[in-house]
């Protein structure tokens, strides 16, 4: 469920009436002047920066006296006293309760991510399991992304794997159809799924529409806990069925049953008696921190996954937990149990709000005693190696920037490093971008990817693509960050080439008027081969590096990464492309009509070779659109 706060609880401040001078206030004093206009209820408050860009967002059960704290730098830690330095403008927004506020707070932090924030930067969309209810025979299957009306979703697991394992195994006790309805309607003999016993063949009637309901009733009951009761269930109707001497009967039942505990037993650490429930630890360390999160569904383990907030170097454990769980929960439905490490700041304030986005009750407690401190244990032990595996690579990353600072003879060790490179295949389906290198590792989020506009493009020149996309990145940059402050643009731009993309990029910067900006191309060795890359940079030589250097190791991953993800960009366009058949551009012929043709002859050079008589012949097509489809291929042939 989404967390969003309906709109007649949410009511905007009335205009301030500031002082004169209040424009040209910053800081503390600008925030002491909006103190005597500020209600004494609860709310949302926005801070703003010297460009509008949002700095901070945060909850008050009352926005006077919440905010009165930020007029005094000295009692807040260090981020937050360049935060209010920082701050030139401050918006309001007073709510119909502190849930509220809590709820929009964390809809604000998700979507704006402000700098000041403790911030979910690796959220994700989990895999569920999904029953399909818009077809007579609802489908199983595994789904990632929005939800649809008519399915019901279960879950989240941490992984697709984890998914698929769970599919295979429930399959063999339940067997349900996982094919596509397009599938379903086409078959006239059952598939090699009904012959390993993973599906009841509902498509050729070896299974009539009562005994399939009951099938996926008791799947829905065993995904929701209650699988004892299924379990007695089946023990029972195998009793009956083996005291009739039904034996084949009594066999499938056996084998159902065998399944099912199969099922129950396949995820790893499982707690009997936990139900569903999220099991979260936190462990803080070095100024980072890590959150694991293990899911627990019916009481069987169904993976975990570790995150890593951002922003969190000198705020508290609970403070922590807290802005994690509301902006972890923003978007996704809470178990009815989460069982936490630490107890989060204002936790009854955040379980009311979970309980509201959820409509029922949700418990967070810790995990004192037994099995539940057991779980608690393992999900600090699990955050704990996370962090540390996570430092140490962080450290070795900052070390190779450090070392290749000071082969480049750069003022300091890059905070952010951009690639580039780009993909074509004798100029078709030309693809442009870049990725992001941090101290952190690869911020995936940041990567981008460029399609060739420019009508005149010459096929194949890479030069020409390369300066394409470097004048539309920078040319953005620069209307959008003009004064470089705003942690968007690189340290360093390395590009994928020699010296002809290293003059092409030193084009486009000159021809925008950037000038300070640190520029690297690396060309692939004597016949391609890694180890014996040379380097160029403006106004040196090229010069090569130790085949054993690690920052020329530093530098083919970089360069592997962006080669890597422009290709697998220049694919995606090209397969779609591939994908278009000569039947897409018939007018009158839609998707369900070319379906139709497609499933009649086989595949489309088979259309094109059809008399008007044979295309006539197909459900659907009338004479006039057999002549249309006709004349159409046969002028295009």
């Amino acid at each position: 469920m989404s967390a969003v706060v309906p709109a007649d609880v949410v009511r905007p401040v009335p205009p301030q009436e500031r002082p004169p001078a209040a424009a040209r206030l910053q800081g503390a004093e600008l925030i002491r002047s909006l103190l005597p206009t500020l209600p004494n209820e609860p709310g949302v408050y926005r801070m703003i920066g010297p460009r509008g860009e949002l700095l901070y967002v945060g909850k008050a059960k009352s926005l006077k006296k919440r905010v009165a704290a930020y007029t005094r730098p000295e009692t807040l830690s260090a981020r937050l006293r360049r935060m209010v330095a920082l701050t030139r403008d401050m918006e309001f927004v007073t709510t119909g309760s502190e849930v509220e506020a809590l709820l929009l707070e964390a809809n604000l932090i998700k979507r704006w991510r402000p700098a000041f924030n403790i911030v979910l930067r690796d959220d994700k969309s989990f895999p569920y399991i999904v029953i399909d209810g818009n077809h007579p025979f609802p489908s199983i299957g595994k789904h990632r992304g929005a939800r649809r009306p008519g399915c019901e979703y279960f879950g989240p697991f941490a992984s697709a794997g984890a998914v698929n394992e769970t599919l295979n195994a429930l399959l063999k006790a339940f067997p349900l159809r996982s094919c596509s309805d397009a599938v379903f309607a086409n078959r006239s003999r059952p598939c090699l799924q009904y012959q390993i016993k993973r599906c009841s063949a509902p498509c050729v009637g070896r299974i009539d529409a009562d005994s399939y309901a009951r099938l996926v009733e008791e799947v829905r009951m065993f995904l929701t806990g209650r699988s004892q009761e299924i379990k007695e269930r089946l023990s029972e109707e195998m009793q009956r069925a083996a005291e009739a001497l039904d034996f084949e009967r009594a066999a499938v039942l056996r084998d159902r049953l065998r399944a099912l505990a199969h099922v129950q037993s396949r995820q790893g650490i499982n707690a009997s008696g936990l139900g569903d429930a999220d099991v979260i630890g936190l462990h803080l360390e070095a100024g980072a921190a890590c959150v694991q999160v293990f899911f627990y569904r019916d009481g069987r383990n169904c993976g975990n996954h570790a995150f890593f907030p951002a922003h969190a170097e000198d705020s508290a454990a609970e403070e922590i937990l807290a802005a994690f769980l509301a902006q972890f929960y923003a978007q996704r439905l809470p178990p009815p149990l989460l069982l936490v490490s630490h107890k989060p700041k204002d936790g009854e304030l955040l379980a009311r709000a979970l309980a509201e986005r959820a409509g029922r009750r949700v418990r967070i407690v810790g995990g004192r005693g037994g099995e539940r401190r057991r779980l608690v244990e393992i999900a600090l032990a699990n955050a704990r190696q996370a962090l540390a595996r996570r430092l140490a690579e962080t450290t070795k990353q900052g070390e190779l920037f450090a070392r290749l600072a000071r082969l480049l003879e750069l003022p300091r060790p890059p905070r952010r490093i951009e690639i580039y490179d780009n993909s074509h295949l004798q100029g078709a389906h030309a693809v442009g971008g870049f990725v992001v290198a941090t101290p952190e590792g690869f911020d995936r989020r940041s990567y981008r990817t460029f399609l060739m506009r420019r009508q005149d493009l010459a096929p194949g020149d890479d030069y020409a693509m390369m300066r394409e996309v470097l004048r539309r990145r920078f040319a953005r940059l620069a209307r959008e960050d003009p004064d470089r402050d705003g942690g968007i643009w690189p340290d360093l731009v390395v590009l994928d080439g020699g010296a002809g993309q290293l003059a092409a990029a030193q084009a486009v910067l000159a021809e925008l008027g950037i000038a300070g900006l640190p520029l690297l191309a690396i060309a692939k060795g004597p016949e391609r081969e890694a180890g014996r890359e040379r380097l160029f940079l403006p106004g040196r030589e090229p010069f090569a590096l130790d085949p054993r250097d690690p920052v020329l190791y530093l530098l083919q991953r970089l360069r592997d990464e962006a080669h890597r993800f422009v290709i697998a960009a220049h694919r995606g366009r090209r397969s779609r492309s591939i994908g278009q058949s000569v039947l897409d551009r018939i007018p009158g012929v839609g998707a369900k009509r070319k379906r139709a043709l497609l499933a009649w002859f086989g595949s489309a050079r088979a259309v094109e070779e059809a008399g008007i008589d044979d295309l006539e012949r197909v459900p659907g097509i009338s004479r006039v659109v057999a002549r249309t489809i006709y004349e159409h291929l046969h002028e295009s042939g």
